[in-house]
C-alpha cells in the first residue's frame, strides 16, 4: 500500500518528552485528516507541506470564540495581532503576508467550507468565520499555498461542525472585562438523508479604550444532503451584521506613554476620534453551495457556487481642507462565483497517481462613495465610482508515489486578474482599468524515512495584486487622495521550503520548517493619514525563517505544547518614497514593518481524565492550563526609526465539564495578562500615531450546555 494512505504503527514514547520541549500547538493526531494540500482528503502527516488544524475544542478553550486570534496563536508561522479594534479587525500575517493591512486580511485566501471569503482582490475578513460553530480550522503556509491563486501567504480554511444525529441544543454564554457579552444558540439535527447546522450568536463589548464600543450578530447555517447514492450536497448561508463598532485610532508613543486607554485623535491633534464620530458598521450575507459527485471510489467531481453582498460605511477623522470637518467611505459590494475540480486516483506505470484538475471564477463590484462628515453625520458626496475585480483561473496538481519512500508533488495554476474602475463623479475623468497575470508553478519531493518521520522539500512561484482597496487611493504631496490608481504593479515572489515531521508515538508530533521568500514588487504602504492609505511597490524583499510546533503527553493527565516561530523579513533593495517633506530613502536591509521578529505560544495543561489522543469531544471532568505567548520586536515604519518592543504574557484558564443524563455542562474562565503587563499590541505601518495598546490583565468567565431534545 502506498505510505500515503499507510497507518503508522505505535512506538514507545522514548523521546516524548523531548518533542514536548521542541514541539504543532494543537493536539494532531496521527488519523487527522487535511485537505488544504492536496484539495482531496489525507493526513496532515502524510501531507508534504508546512499544514496544521485546530479543533472544535482547541477553539473553545481559546476563549468566547470572537476572534480567530483566541485559537490560531497556536499556530507557528501565523501571526495574528489582535487590535482590540473591531471597526479594523484582526492583523493577520503568514510568514510576513498580510502585515502591511491597514484592516482585515490581505494576500491570504480565506475559504469557509469551501467557499470563498475572500473576493478575487484578495481581501478578506477574519469576522466572516463564525467560531461558534466550526468544527475545524487548517492553515496551509509555503509553496502549495501558491496553488489557490492569489494568495501569496496561505490559506486558512474553516469547516462548519457536521450535523449531530440526534436533535440537539447548545448554548454558551460568556462575560467579561470591559462591558464583554457573548451569547451563541445553536441547533443541529439530522432526518432521514438531511443534516442541519443552525448558530446564532450576539457579541457586545464596551472596549478597554476609550471609544471602541462594539456590537455584532452572526448567524451560520449548513444543510447537507443527498440527492442520489453517489451525489452530497452542502447548502451554506451566512450573515454577518455589526451596527456599531467604533474606532479608537492609533496613539503616538507620548499618547501610549501617558494613558494607553485614550482615543487618539486628528493629525492636527485638536479633535478626538469621539469628536469626529469615527465607527464602522458591516452588513454582510453570503449564500453557497457544493456538490460532489463521486463516480466511484477513485473519482469525484465537486462544484462550488456563492453569492453574496457586503454595505459597508465608515466614518474617518478629519485632516485638512473640506475634510477638516470628517469623512466618510461607503462600499456597497455584490459578489459571485463558481468552481469546478476533478480528483482522481490512478496507477500509472505501477505508480499510484493522485491528481485534481479544475477551474475557477470570481467576480466582485462594489459602488464605492466617499465625501465630507460633520461630527459623524454625511455631509456632501466628492467620490462616486463603481470598482470591479475579477479572476479566471485554471489549475492542476499532482501526488506520484515513485517508490516506497519517495513521492512526488507538482502543480500549475493559471491567474488572469482584472480591476476596472468607473469614475461617475467627475464624468469619468478618474475612471481606468488594469490587468494582472502569471502563471505559478509548484514542485515538491517527500521522503518518507521511516513510518514515523517524513521529510519535504518544496518550490513555488506565487504573484499577489494590489487590492480595490489598495488601489483606491494615491500619494499626492505626501497625502492618501481618493482616486483609482492602476500604477501599482502584482508582486510576485519565489518560495523555497524544506521541512519535517515527526511522530514518534499517537500522542507525539513534532514539525518544522524552514523558509526563503524573494519578492518584487511587493506592495507596500507608501502614506497613511485619516484612516487612508496610499501604497506603493518596493522593488525587492526577502523573508527567511523558521517554524517549530507540535505537542505531547508527559503524563496520561498533562499534555505540553509549542509553537515557535523566527522571520528575517527585510527590504533587499533601496527604494525612495515620497512624502509632503519630499524623498524618503529606505535603504537595503531595513525590516519590513508590521512583523514580529519572533513568535512564541506555549502550554501547559492538567486534565482530571486521562488524555485520549483524537477524541472528538473532552471527557468529563476538570482542566487548568498556563499559556505563555511571547512576540518580539515589530518595526512600525519602513525607515525603522520606529518601533516597539517585544513582549511576554501569560494566560491562565479553567474549565469543568459534568454530564448530567444525556446533557453536558461546562463551565469556563480565563484571566488573560495574568502578570499584567503593559505591552503594544499592534502597529499601524508608516503612521505618526501607530501604537494600538495591548490588554492589560483582564478576565472572562462562561458557561456551555449540550443537550439533546
Amino acid at each position: 500500500m502506498s505510505l500515503l494512505f499507510k497507518h503508522i504503527p505505535h512506538t514507545a514514547p522514548a523521546i516524548a518528552l523531548f518533542a514536548s520541549l521542541l514541539a504543532p500547538a494543537c493536539a494532531q493526531t496521527l488519523d487527522e485528516v487535511v485537505v488544504s494540500a492536496s484539495r482531496a482528503q489525507a493526513r496532515s502527516f502524510d501531507a508534504p507541506a508546512a499544514i496544521q488544524s485546530v479543533d472544535r475544542s482547541t477553539i473553545q478553550n481559546g476563549g468566547p470564540q470572537v476572534n480567530l486570534s483566541e485559537s490560531l496563536v497556536r499556530v507557528p508561522g501565523l501571526t495574528v495581532l489582535d487590535r482590540s479594534n473591531y471597526a479594523q479587525d484582526l492583523q493577520l500575517s503568514i510568514r510576513g503576508f498580510g502585515a502591511r493591512a491597514a484592516f482585515g486580511i490581505r494576500g491570504i485566501r480565506l475559504l469557509i467550507d469551501g467557499i470563498p471569503a475572500t473576493t478575487p482582490d484578495g481581501q478578506g475578513q477574519g469576522s466572516s468565520v463564525s467560531l461558534t460553530s466550526m468544527e475545524r480550522i487548517e492553515v496551509l503556509r509555503g509553496p502549495l499555498a501558491q496553488l489557490y491563486g492569489n494568495a501569496s501567504g496561505g490559506v486558512i480554511q474553516a469547516f462548519t461542525k457536521p450535523a449531530s444525529k440526534v436533535p440537539l441544543m447548545d448554548y454558551q454564554y460568556y462575560v467579561g472585562d470591559y462591558g464583554l457579552h457573548r451569547a451563541d444558540y445553536q441547533f443541529s439535527d439530522t432526518v432521514g438523508d438531511y443534516g442541519l447546522v443552525a448558530d446564532y450568536s450576539t457579541f457586545t463589548i464596551d472596549g478597554y479604550r476609550d471609544n471602541s464600543r462594539t456590537e455584532r450578530k452572526q448567524f451560520n447555517g449548513k444543510l447537507d444532503f443527498n440527492t442520489n447514492e453517489q451525489t452530497r450536497v452542502n447548502l451554506v448561508f451566512n450573515q454577518f451584521d455589526m451596527p456599531l463598532a467604533q474606532d479608537p485610532l492609533g496613539l503616538t508613543a507620548v499618547q501610549w506613554a501617558a494613558n494607553p486607554q485614550q482615543q487618539g485623535r486628528n493629525s492636527t491633534a485638536t479633535k478626538t476620534a469621539a469628536e469626529f464620530g469615527v465607527r464602522k458598521t458591516i452588513l454582510q450575507n453570503q449564500l453557497g453551495g457544493s456538490a460532489v459527485y463521486t463516480i466511484d471510489k477513485d473519482r469525484a467531481v465537486t462544484s462550488r457556487a456563492y453569492y453574496g453582498t457586503r454595505d459597508n460605511l465608515q466614518f474617518q477623522v478629519g485632516t485638512t481642507g473640506i475634510n477638516a470637518n470628517g469623512a466618510w467611505t461607503g462600499l456597497n459590494r455584490a459578489y459571485y462565483g463558481l468552481g469546478v475540480q476533478y480528483n482522481e486516483k490512478m496507477l500509472v506505470a505501477d505508480t499510484a497517481v493522485q491528481w485534481v484538475a479544475g477551474y475557477e471564477f470570481d467576480r466582485s463590484r462594489e459602488l464605492r462613495k466617499a465625501g465630507t462628515a460633520l461630527r459623524g453625520q454625511q455631509d456632501a458626496t466628492n467620490r462616486n465610482e463603481e470598482n470591479q475585480a475579477e479572476n479566471s483561473d485554471l489549475f492542476a496538481q499532482a501526488t506520484a508515489q515513485v517508490s516506497e519512500s519517495i513521492a512526488v508533488v507538482g502543480g500549475l495554476r493559471s491567474s488572469n486578474v482584472r480591476f476596472a474602475s468607473t469614475d461617475y463623479q467627475t464624468n469619468g475623468a478618474a475612471s481606468g482599468d488594469v490587468n494582472y497575470g502569471a502563471t505559478s508553478p509548484v514542485l515538491g519531493l517527500a521522503y518518507f524515512a521511516t513510518d514515523h518521520w517524513n521529510l519535504y522539500a518544496n518550490y513555488g512561484q506565487g504573484f499577489e495584486t494590489p487590492t480595490l482597496a489598495e488601489v483606491a487611493y494615491k500619494n499626492t504631496a505626501g497625502s492618501p487622495v481618493g482616486a483609482f490608481n492602476p500604477r501599482l504593479n502584482a508582486s510576485t515572489s519565489r518560495h523555497f521550503e524544506i521541512g519535517s515531521k515527526w511522530v514518534p508515538n499517537r500522542s507525539s508530533r513534532l514539525d518544522f520548517a524552514l523558509f526563503q521568500i524573494n519578492s518584487t514588487d511587493e506592495i507596500v504602504v507608501d502614506v497613511t493619514s485619516g484612516g487612508k492609505t496610499a501604497y506603493k511597490s518596493a522593488p525587492g524583499t526577502s523573508r527567511n525563517g523558521f517554524e517549530l510546533g507540535g505537542s505531547t503527553l508527559l503524563t496520561p493527565n498533562v499534555s505540553a505544547s509549542l509553537a515557535a516561530s523566527m522571520i528575517d523579513a527585510q527590504y533587499s533593495q533601496a527604494f525612495t518614497s515620497a512624502t509632503v517633506a519630499g524623498t524618503t530613502s529606505i535603504a537595503a536591509g531595513n525590516k519590513i514593518p508590521g512583523i514580529p521578529q519572533t513568535s512564541v505560544f506555549s502550554e501547559l495543561a492538567w486534565t482530571s481524565a486521562a488524555v485520549t489522543p483524537g477524541a472528538k469531544s473532552a471527557a468529563p471532568g476538570s482542566r487548568l492550563a498556563i499559556e505563555m505567548v511571547q512576540s518580539g520586536r515589530i518595526y512600525a515604519n519602513d525607515t525603522n526609526t520606529a518601533s516597539v518592543d517585544g513582549h511576554t504574557v501569560f494566560n491562565l484558564s479553567a474549565s469543568q465539564r459534568w454530564t448530567v443524563d444525556k446533557a453536558a455542562v461546562t463551565l469556563y474562565g480565563r484571566l488573560n495578562n495574568a502578570s499584567d503587563e503593559r505591552y503594544v499590541g499592534s502597529v499601524i505601518v508608516n503612521s505618526l500615531q501607530y501604537i494600538e495598546p495591548g490588554l492589560p490583565r483582564n478576565w472572562m468567565v462562561g458557561v456551555s450546555v449540550s443537550a439533546p431534545l
